[in-house]
């Protein structure tokens, strides 16, 4: 695979890899970003002896967050759509919560956004108890979430929590994120690492074919249908054409919205009553 320059990926061993962000200052979701993604999930697809796969952060505070806002939107939103019929980037999240690979997000540092939505797609989702911060921030600017989290949390969390953390906007810390499912838990800051690194290296060690039908099965009963994705995309797409919505962000990007400061570093109360 060809180096890259916002996505790095590491084979630790030919069965663990390590995929991680590295675009700073903000570890920002830009468009240029999704082919880079595809290719990374292509591979995870097609080499028969990967087993594990983490994502993480070489970006201190981000692990990954929302949509480039200052970026060309109109040309993401109408992308053609991938082989299943989805837009590419809800489609290589099932693509990868399908593919013959154990997947796992290290979380430190803030993943809202795409940056939620990408762990949600990952079979775990391990979080620093003093540095990880998760949102899905849309409902405050005005946008409907569109990779899935409404599908994903309600699976993991039930449909008060999952309302409760969609509709207030508002910033999730680790400790509350282990407590509401959000994450599978929380752990220091220090022991995340060595964690994370243990289970992955444990499970790659184990037989491919007997994990990839053990995790078939638990997605038969877990993964959301396509038709639950593709709705929330659309509907995604249709509120960013709303007035309103523009109007929100502009004054969302006026106030430092999509640049490294206070408002990304405190997005919940950028979108919500006290930031306006």
């Amino acid at each position: 695979m060809k180096e890259q320059t916002q996505i790095r990926v590491t084979k630790r061993s030919p069965e663990y890899w390590r995929v991680t962000f590295d675009h700073p200052p903000l570890n920002i979701f830009g468009p240029e970003m999704l082919p880079q993604v595809n290719e990374i999930i292509t591979a995870l697809e097609t080499d028969e002896h990967v087993k594990v796969v983490v994502f993480d952060s070489a970006v201190e505070g981000f692990f990954l967050i929302h949509l480039d806002f200052l970026a060309n939107l109109d040309d993401l939103a109408h992308l053609s759509p991938g082989p299943t019929g989805l837009h590419p980037w809800p489609e290589m999240l099932m693509r990868l919560s399908r593919a013959p690979v154990v997947s796992i997000a290290s979380i430190r540092g803030r993943a809202t956004g795409m940056g939620s939505e990408l762990a949600l797609a990952c079979d775990m989702r391990f979080a620093s108890r003093e540095k990880a911060v998760l949102s899905q921030f849309e409902v405050g600017a005005g946008l409907v979430p569109g990779g899935g989290p409404m599908a994903q949390l309600t699976r993991l969390m039930g449909r008060g929590r999952a309302l409760e953390v969609i509709l207030s906007a508002d910033d999730i810390p680790g400790d509350l994120a282990e407590l509401y499912g959000y994450v599978n838990r929380s752990l220091p800051d220090a022991d995340l690492d060595g964690f994370v690194e243990a289970l992955a290296t444990r499970i790659a060690s184990f037989d491919k074919r007997t994990i990839m039908d053990t995790r078939r099965l638990v997605n038969v009963a877990g993964l959301p249908s396509d038709i639950e994705i593709e709705s929330g995309w659309n509907a995604c797409v249709a509120s960013m054409a709303r007035p309103a919505t523009q109007e929100r962000i502009k004054e969302l990007i006026g106030r430092g919205f999509c640049k490294p400061g206070d408002a990304e570093t405190r997005l919940g109360d950028l979108v919500g009553p006290y930031g306006r």
